[in-house]
């Protein structure tokens, strides 16, 4: 069952108790339809038009839930006072309810996960590589050697162009990192309508960070959380900034066994003071001709292909200019032209190869696109081939010319010039 249509139930049945003012057992089913809701947004919702429907729809019953919360709140303080003849247990009840629900919520916003991408899975960034082993890694394994003054970093900001592995390289930290918590979270999570709760966000998540130490904070596009204070910005905005640096590098934080992780395509927007907490920054730059090349090793894996050494080189020198995400789409797209070639193809011919079903096995009734002037060539198009009985296409190196002359890189000119400023003035090499 999806996540949309699981939200619709819940939702339906948190409306008819609310109907029969049954608040007791409403409450928890809004909960649960807007988590629901939430994960739909996240990660199902098709297009930016259902997401804002979604959206919507979530903020009335999140207005609803407030509104029967604080009902029930009041009830229950009521009735303390009159059966213990004590407001402040009841208060500190309250709190402490409160605080289990905001980190609830913060476990059904942020991905606890562990990635599957190792160190090797990474072409290049051999700097940015070694300063998060230096961080992470090391500390975890040999703890003897981070005492006194010789502490692992405790913020790390990852900036460069968009496309060259900035998140990636991230959840490889996560894969390596052994028994870490990775909490992977994006701004949008620790943001609320509702005043007062982004703050709280940010602070149970550093405290959800503590309780699960050693653990590897995640915030993508960090930059639309913690941009430069102004005078004219929002009290709220301030205010979660703030609490975000207090929580970073407070007095009275024990922050030992946490790292913050921090991705963003434009650094230079950060404020000052967050710049200052992440002490290490590295840049992400686009990759030189030797990690394009293994980008194209990498992205062409295990594909049939008949190219050599020299072909991966070549390619190499006429993408420069390419993040890692342009190579990656400029290969789907090449590994597409064979298939292309099926679907126009007006002649096929049998040849030998793995059987489909069984790799192991090699069979002698598969069919590949021919010309007709192939002794071999039979009359036919894709549709009339068997299910089934279509070889594996080979990947050559025109393919990849041809998807090359219509793929073209993404990375703006003028943001790349700002980005190499950032890094004289602030960062390091990646």
């Amino acid at each position: 069952m999806g996540s949309l249509q699981k939200a619709i139930e819940l939702i339906t049945k948190a409306t008819e108790e609310d109907k029969k003012k049954n608040y007791e057992a409403a409450l928890p089913l809004y909960d649960q339809a807007i988590q629901y809701f939430i994960h739909t947004i996240k990660y199902e919702a098709q297009g930016e038009r259902q997401k804002d429907t979604i959206r919507q729809k979530c903020e009335d019953y999140l207005k609803r839930y407030e509104q029967i919360k604080e009902f029930l709140k009041n009830n229950r303080e009521g009735k303390k006072v009159k059966d213990n003849g004590s407001a402040k247990d009841g208060d500190d009840s309250d709190e402490d309810v409160e605080k289990k629900k905001m980190q609830d919520k913060l476990q059904g916003a942020i991905v606890m996960e562990k990635p599957n991408v190792k160190w090797s899975d990474i072409a290049g960034l051999e700097s940015a590589k070694e300063a998060l082993k230096e961080a992470v890694i090391l500390p975890i394994k040999f703890p003897q050697l981070f005492t006194g003054n010789r502490k692992p970093w405790r913020g790390i900001l990852l900036f460069g162009p968009p496309g060259t592995g900035k998140s990636f390289i991230a959840k490889a930290v996560a894969t390596e990192a052994g028994n870490s918590t990775f909490f992977s979270i994006s701004s949008s999570d620790l943001m609320s309508k509702w005043l007062g709760e982004s703050e709280k966000l940010v602070k149970n998540l550093f405290e959800l960070a503590r309780q699960n130490k050693p653990s590897i904070i995640f915030i993508d596009e960090i930059d639309s959380l913690c941009s430069s204070r102004s005078d004219n910005e929002s009290e709220s905005a301030r205010r979660v900034k703030t609490e975000f640096m207090v929580q970073m590098q407070g007095v009275g934080l024990n922050n030992d066994g946490i790292l913050v992780l921090g991705a963003t395509n434009i650094p230079w927007i950060l404020d000052a003071a967050i710049r200052r907490r992440f002490e290490k920054r590295i840049y992400i730059s686009l990759p030189d001709i030797q990690g394009r090349k293994e980008m194209f090793k990498l992205d062409v894996g295990k594909n049939r292909n008949d190219l050599a050494d020299q072909d991966y080189r070549s390619l190499a020198e006429k993408t420069e200019g390419f993040s890692g995400y342009d190579i990656n789409i400029l290969v789907k797209d090449a590994l597409m032209q064979p298939v292309r070639r099926v679907q126009t193809a007006t002649h096929f011919k049998y040849v030998s190869g793995p059987d489909p079903n069984n790799p192991q096995t090699t069979v002698n009734d598969l069919l590949t696109p021919c010309s007709p002037g192939d002794p071999m060539a039979i009359a036919m198009s894709w549709l009339d081939v068997p299910q089934g009985k279509i070889a594996e296409p080979l990947l050559a190196m025109n393919d990849i010319l041809r998807s090359l002359s219509t793929v073209k890189p993404t990375v703006n000119r003028d943001d790349l010039s700002k980005l190499e400023n950032f890094a004289k003035d602030f960062g390091q090499e990646g």
